[in-house]
């Protein structure tokens, strides 16, 4: 047998489909060095290098490019590069299996390495490069680093240097189908840096003046989700702002001059080819509306005009290049309008026949290779994931992911899609998504279908791992996973959303199952499934417990959906009952005491911090059929309580864990008394402030008892807890930490000194064990304590003797310690010594003579810092509730100032909280009535905020919400009327105005005649 055909033999074992050929491209001299001993023949190729260009999609097509990107090098007259090359062939690792595996995989990637081989060298050292680098990688190289090279040219180059590393990577992965979303997202983050760099060409293009347009944009469809394909157009929408000083009309028409170069940049054909076309088709009315508009365009369009499948599309919308900031206000804004959406008549019969039309438009001969439109394909998969987002996503933040996987596991993880099932897409998604790939990479040509030509199938199948029957077993795949995508798509897409309650009938819920979905929907249900669900969990049977939920739920359901959320209110609702349904009395109370069940209604449909206090303790709802339920106890009856359920346990931790679950009881009652209109915003802090210092003063008692048995010696003196801040002036919110100082003095040791030293460090074990008792475990919800505002800070000693405050004070005390000084009144501990404190801080805090000059300058000196170092990065002043322009802190600041100054000589002045202060000033001639009118207005509005914000969301908010819905809720827990949330803003806006103005006046100076006219 001749040396030839005993070659052939062996590239066709090892996967050459034209051996013969092969043969002849072994022999040629540009292969001589890869060769031990420069004969012809494949036999004297090194066995592991024939087998790793074996290995390839397309070891004949690998074969081929090795020997064009030889020669072209070889070309290129440097040897170095081309000894570099061999010995990378030579050496077995990955940088030869990747080289060798694009030349395998793509025609398209040989031609660029003949164009450029020196840039085998990104292939070989391929890593991921994050998407800041990318960015960064081809703005330089259109701009510092592209020589003489044109701008076009050089990011055609930078782009496919970026190409060829992801592909690199791509296609020697041990697993692709499982490494294929980290692939598009590589993909859409080297899209996203051509943009970028795209936009910088346009920019120089433009000339001086391209500053004036703020021009960011949008990347759509799978650009912004994060999951582009190897070839794609990338659709992008433009938005425009104008920079500070310039008209919309100029930005507008610098805008659409820059954003036509960035198409042109992208899409043009130089001597290095093109990229993409960028397609701005998704803009506002397609291809017949203006390139470019502005965030107000945009919106307006979206919330008159829009089509059902314009919302649909803005699901992927992503800030991709450009003015980011402009961007996140362009998603701030449209994001509502997208959730809002599925509310739209007909929505989801729009979209179940958009997926029709689609299908229909698909060639029938095509249909069955059809990976991305057609039965069974990406689209299958992408719309089923999309509808479920817009329908439950209004409601659950976690499914608002613009990129397809991520929402199916959300999704999932919701309980809107079987686990299973949810599986099942996944891995067909990531499946399809690889073959689509990989048919892509070949010519790097824009393809959705499935090849015929078997040539093609082959290389198809083996790259996608099958070397054994390649061409049936890649079809075999692609049938599989269709047939299970398609069945999957039918059932969540055509499926009735809202599931009908078979086991209620008319008679029993007034309503039929078909009634109850649309009165649902009709009464504001964001998800009428979901309701129904519920419903059907609480009145299915024959119980006792089904037949009263029957008589109440039908006026129930009203009382939530007057409220913003009557979804989370119904779901409350049920994990109440479902914790209480079997004890006798509630079921009883609610359908008797008609009063108890319309407050839970609209407490647990206007609050979720309501909600959740009520959740954690079923039992509380009592009180809502308790004469006198909602009162708040006083600080008295509190401390007595709380004392008597701390006496009946054996620890300081049990002892403190009673007081706090009285604690948290409480703040529910205080909860729905202000939900339900019983206190206002004053009372609220008084309430929380009186039930706060009874739980310190107890906690005190029991932490000191603590430390006394585990130390074996009394305390030896009293300790004094001194509220600051909120707490000392009366005004805590839901969210307020407790601002204390801590006083002690040792007892008299009758002819011997106090024992100062010991008296110190038995305090400070005491207020440590206080802390921590007051925040150990969350079985109770904590209570913080924050003693920050202490003589030196958190750098010196938690508590002090009352000698060593008063050393302080006389010594080294700054202004700003007098006027926190204002605020402070003892919360807890003996009288005397409270009097005895309050004596030595009344002279600080209310100086004879007032300030000085200098201590007025530090107070102005440092609001000014204050405003410029404690507003969050990102803020905005004019909505920031606290530190923001004219917010709680212009209010109480300007008041304290007043204080400082004028106490003295006014006693009405000497008191700790900022109403009764401003209306002493204001009754004083101080503060004209005005300016008192603006600072009370606005000071009572940022309180109400605050307090809104934590009973809506079940959390501190900082700022007035621009989110309609977060609007909404708030807005009706202050007293606004259902559809005036976009009115919110702008109300506030409007009262902080006013206070800024009396603020800065007042603060700064105070004439006779005030700054804000009645």
């Amino acid at each position: 047998m001749s040396r030839t055909t005993s070659t052939t033999g062996t590239l066709a074992r090892l996967g050459f489909a034209h051996p013969d050929r092969a043969v002849s491209h072994l022999a040629d001299p540009v292969l001589a060095a890869l060769r031990g001993d420069g004969a012809d023949g494949g036999d004297a190729f090194a066995d592991s290098l024939l087998q790793a260009i074996g290995d390839t999609a397309d070891p004949d097509q690998a074969l081929l490019g090795l020997v064009r990107v030889l020669e072209s090098l070889q070309r290129q007259g440097d040897p170095t590069d081309l000894r570099s090359l061999v010995d990378e062939l030579l050496a077995e690792g990955p940088g030869r299996d990747r080289v060798l595996g694009v030349l395998g995989a793509s025609t398209a990637l040989v031609d660029e390495l003949v164009r450029h081989p020196g840039h085998w060298v990104d292939a070989a050292r391929a890593q991921r490069h994050t998407a800041e680098e990318v960015r960064a990688e081809l703005v330089a190289a259109v701009t510092t680093e592209r020589g003489s090279t044109t701008a076009l040219d050089a990011l055609r180059i930078a782009y496919r240097r970026g190409l060829l590393r992801i592909a690199a990577r791509d296609i020697t992965s041990a697993d692709p189908v499982a490494d294929m979303p980290t692939v598009g997202e590589a993909l859409a983050e080297l899209a996203e840096a051509a943009l970028e760099a795209a936009l910088a060409i346009a920019r120089e293009e433009y000339g001086d003046g391209h500053e004036q347009c703020r021009l960011a944009i949008i990347g759509m469809g799978k650009t912004g989700g994060g999951e582009l394909n190897y070839v794609s157009d990338v659709d992008v929408i433009f938005v425009a702002e104008p920079a500070d000083g310039v008209d919309e009309e100029t930005a507008l028409r610098i805008g659409t001059a820059l954003a036509s170069a960035t198409m042109r940049a992208c899409s043009a054909h130089t001597r290095e080819g093109t990229l993409w076309p960028v397609d701005a088709g998704l803009r506002p009315e397609g291809k017949q509306g203006p390139l470019v508009r502005t965030i107000r365009s945009h919106q307006a369009y979206y919330e008159r005009w829009a089509k059902t499948w314009e919302f649909q599309a803005l699901l992927k919308a992503w800030v991709s290049a450009g003015d980011r900031e402009v961007g996140l206000r362009y998603k701030e804004a449209i994001s509502p309008l997208v959730w809002e959406a599925a509310s739209r008549e007909h929505f989801v019969e729009d979209v179940q026949a958009m997926r029709r039309r689609v299908e229909e438009h698909v060639p029938a001969n095509e249909a069955a290779r059809q990976l991305k439109l057609g039965p069974g394909g990406l689209r299958d998969v992408e719309f089923s994931v999309q509808l479920l987002q817009l329908v439950h996503g209004r409601t659950d933040p976690s499914l608002r992911s613009a990129t397809t996987l991520e929402a199916l596991a959300a999704l999932a993880k919701g309980g809107y899609v079987a686990r299973d099932d949810a599986a099942t897409l996944d891995r067909a998604y990531r499946h399809l998504r690889c073959l689509e790939h990989r048919i892509q990479l070949h010519r790097l040509r824009r393809t959705h279908l499935l090849p015929d030509n078997p040539a093609d199938l082959r290389r198809l199948g083996r790259a996608m791992g099958h070397r054994t029957h390649p061409v049936k077993s890649v079809v075999a795949d692609r049938q599989a996973v269709a047939r299970e995508v398609r069945r999957i798509h039918e059932r969540l897409f055509y499926r009735p959303l809202l599931a009908a309650v078979a086991r209620l009938s008319p008679d029993e819920v007034g309503l039929s199952p078909e009634a109850a979905r649309e009165r649902l929907r009709a009464l504001g249900f964001r998800d009428p499934a979901g309701a129904l669900r519920h419903i059907e969990a609480l009145t299915t049977g024959v119980s006792r417990r089904a037949a009263i939920q029957r008589q109440l739920l039908p006026v129930m359901l009203g009382w939530f959906a007057d409220e913003a959320d009557p979804d989370a209110g119904l779901l409350s609702f049920r994990r109440v009952s479902d914790a209480l349904g079997t004890t006798h009395w509630y079921l009883k109370m609610l359908r008797d005491e008609g009063r108890a069940a319309d407050r839970l209604a609209h407490s647990l449909a206007r609050s979720r911090y309501a909600a959740d206090l009520l959740i954690r303790s079923p039992d509380s709802v009592s009180m809502l059929g308790e004469p006198g339920g909602l009162e708040p106890r006083s600080r008295e009856a509190l401390t007595a309580t709380m004392r008597a359920a701390a006496g009946r346990r054996e620890s300081g931790t049990d002892a403190v864990l009673a007081v706090r679950a009285i604690r948290r009881n409480e703040v529910l009652r205080i909860v729905m008394a202000d939900l339900a209109g019983e206190l206002d915003v004053r009372q609220v802090g008084a309430a929380l402030t009186d039930l706060n210092a009874a739980t310190l003063a107890v906690s005190l008692e029991a932490a000191t008892a603590e430390v006394e048995r585990r130390e074996g010696v009394p305390l030896g003196g009293d300790l004094l807890v001194v509220g600051m801040g909120s707490f000392g002036g009366g005004e805590m919110g839901y969210a307020s930490d407790a601002d204390v100082m801590f006083v002690h003095r040792a007892h008299d040791a009758g002819d011997e000194s106090p024992d100062e030293p010991g008296m110190q460090a038995r305090a400070t074990l005491v207020v440590q064990e206080l802390k921590k008792l007051l925040t150990a475990g969350a079985s109770e919800p904590p209570l913080p304590l924050d003693a920050d505002l202490r003589p030196e800070g958190k750098n010196g000693p938690i508590v002090r003797s009352i000698e060593a405050y008063r050393t302080y004070y006389d010594r080294w005390a700054l202004t700003w310690e007098f006027q926190a000084l204002l605020r402070a009144a003892p919360v807890a501990g003996p009288d005397d010594l409270a009097r005895d404190f309050l004596q030595l801080i009344n002279p600080l805090r209310w100086p004879e003579g007032g300030l000085g000059d200098s201590q007025v300058r530090d107070i102005r000196l440092l609001k000014a810092r204050m405003e410029s170092e404690r507003l969050p990065r990102g803020a905005d002043p004019g909505t920031h509730i606290k530190l923001g322009r004219g917010g709680l802190t212009d209010v109480e600041w300007t008041v304290q100032l007043q204080q400082l100054t004028h106490a003295h000589a006014t006693p009405s002045l000497q008191v700790t909280s900022t109403l009764p202060a401003l209306d002493a000033l204001e009754a004083a001639g101080l503060i004209p009535a005005a300016d008192a009118a603006a600072l009370r207005e606005a000071w009572l509005l940022a309180a109400m905020l605050r307090n809104a914000g934590v009973l809506w969301r079940g959390r501190p908010v900082d700022s007035v919400p621009d989110v309609l819905r977060d609007a909404d809720g708030m807005g009706r827990i202050i007293g606004r009327h259902a559809g005036e949330a976009s009115g919110l803003l702008e109300h506030w806006r409007r009262v902080a105005r006013r206070a800024r103005t009396a603020a800065s006046f007042n603060f700064y100076d105070s004439p006779p005649r005030g700054s804000v006219m009645p």
